[in-house]
């Protein structure tokens, strides 16, 4: 159920970007779901023509590329408070001209949101996710009942620490 209405949406950190790469996939459409508000910035990046068509129809900010362009990511992400980095972009079947693997890839993510400045990376992954050198970051497994309220509620906390 998306978050509009509910009683705690007054404490959105509204004016703080949100990017989800990886909104492409299962967990990340969740992600968008649950986060979608119109008082919050949402970006996506996404490798699929069709989403990103759908995600602009909903008035989205949306990055069409490869998942593992890392300046391309980086791009996206400028000026996000928040990164939620889904890990299944960087290993499902979709083409990656810039990785020879998903580890290259997810590196590739936690520079990407060094360099843009960001301050929290919410890693959806069952793995050890590579270091971000960011303030604040979090893990999340995608196979939580609950993936993205907990994603929601960890982008809202004052701090994930």
């Amino acid at each position: 159920m998306p978050r509009n209405g509910l009683a705690g949406a007054a404490n959105y950190v509204g004016s703080m970007p949100v990017i989800v790469v990886g909104a492409d996939t299962g967990p990340g459409r969740a992600v968008i779901e649950e986060m979608a508000d119109p008082r919050r910035e949402i970006r996506v990046f996404v490798s699929d023509v069709d989403q990103a068509a759908a995600y602009r129809s909903r008035g989205l900010k949306v990055a069409l590329g490869d998942v593992s362009d890392e300046s391309h990511v980086e791009a996206a992400a400028r000026m996000c408070f928040t990164a939620v980095l889904v890990s299944e972009a960087a290993e499902d079947d979709r083409e990656r001209t810039f990785a020879e693997n998903a580890p290259q890839v997810l590196e590739g993510w936690a520079r990407a949101a060094k360099s843009a400045g960001v301050t929290r990376v919410i890693w959806v992954t069952d793995a050890d996710p590579p270091s971000t050198d960011t303030p604040e970051v979090a893990r999340v497994s995608p196979s939580r009942h609950d993936l993205a309220t907990k994603v929601a509620e960890l982008d809202e906390a004052q701090r994930t620490g």
